[in-house]
């Protein structure tokens, strides 16, 4: 099912950058948009982990630099049959965690400083069981590539918008060129995009959930982390969050803009609590 979702995002992310350059640049900006999109599909399908771990900075770690993370790793992942993920710590302060790749064999599990210092044990087992249900569901290679695709779409759109404003086309209204729909698609297009990852996101944080707590036979661990990352997140910002990345965080990261609270990748945390301890 996650393949057929991945197939299905792939071509509407598609279809946003062919309407864009065919909004900027006519039947030749949609041939040459066409061509960055399959570009696009093919790296964003190898190498979205990558991607995504350049985005935030994230640097591997050795057993040495992180031994309770790699401990609890190796528990989790041997007890959900999995193989050991490579991992990655963020420099930002605030607490959060993310996993990302194309299948379990070329997975990731990033976290930041600021959850391995604020977390108890059985918090951090948590977090991490979480992330790796999302590699066990097999739902971080579309995330990852609703995060590469959706990024290239806000940059697209970015440089459309300038064009508007200065006229950096070569078209005028008598060649069709609507200056208005050229400013709309740009406006529109990154709010498609964060629409469309909504739709990735928010059905399976609850499954990660539930199986996460599956995962380590104790729900609270969890409960309790999701709590702390809800408190301590709200006051902290991330750096290197974004509306392109925000759904692929445990929790929404704070950036300190407004404007991005509305489009939520995810479901409210009081609510994630309660069906984790099923009340």
């Amino acid at each position: 099912m996650n393949t057929l979702k991945t197939a299905f995002f792939l071509g509407l992310l598609s279809a946003l950058i062919v309407a864009i350059g065919g909004t900027f640049g006519g039947q030749r900006g949609m041939i040459l948009a066409l061509g960055i999109a399959a570009a696009m599909n093919f790296f964003s399908y190898w190498f979205s982990d990558r991607i995504v771990l350049a985005l935030h900075r994230a640097q591997p770690v050795s057993r040495e630099q992180a031994p309770r993370l790699f401990e609890i790793l190796e528990r989790l992942t041997a007890r959900a049959g999995l193989p050991m993920p490579r991992v990655y710590v963020l420099p930002e302060d605030a607490p959060n965690a993310f996993a990302t790749g194309r299948d379990p064999h070329h997975a990731a599990v990033a976290v930041t400083q600021g959850l391995m210092r604020l977390l108890s044990a059985e918090e951090l087992e948590g977090v991490l069981a979480h992330e790796l249900a999302h590699v066990r569901n097999r739902d971080i290679l579309i995330s990852s590539v609703a995060a590469t695709l959706a990024a290239a779409i806000m940059v697209i759109a970015h440089m459309a918008r300038w064009a508007a404003f200065f006229g950096g086309t070569s078209r005028d209204d008598r060649d069709g060129m609507n200056p208005i729909a050229l400013l709309a698609t740009a406006i529109l297009a990154p709010i498609a995009a964060t629409l469309i990852q909504l739709a990735v996101s928010r059905s399976r944080e609850f499954q990660a959930d539930a199986s996460g707590a599956e995962m380590t036979r104790n729900p609270y661990g969890l409960a309790n982390a999701l709590q702390k990352l809800e408190d301590y997140g709200k006051r902290i910002p991330m750096s290197t969050a974004g509306p392109a990345s925000n759904h692929l965080f445990i929790v929404k990261p704070f950036t300190g803009q407004a404007l991005l609270s509305l489009f939520s990748s995810h479901p409210p945390i009081p609510e994630r609590i309660r069906r984790l301890l099923g009340r």
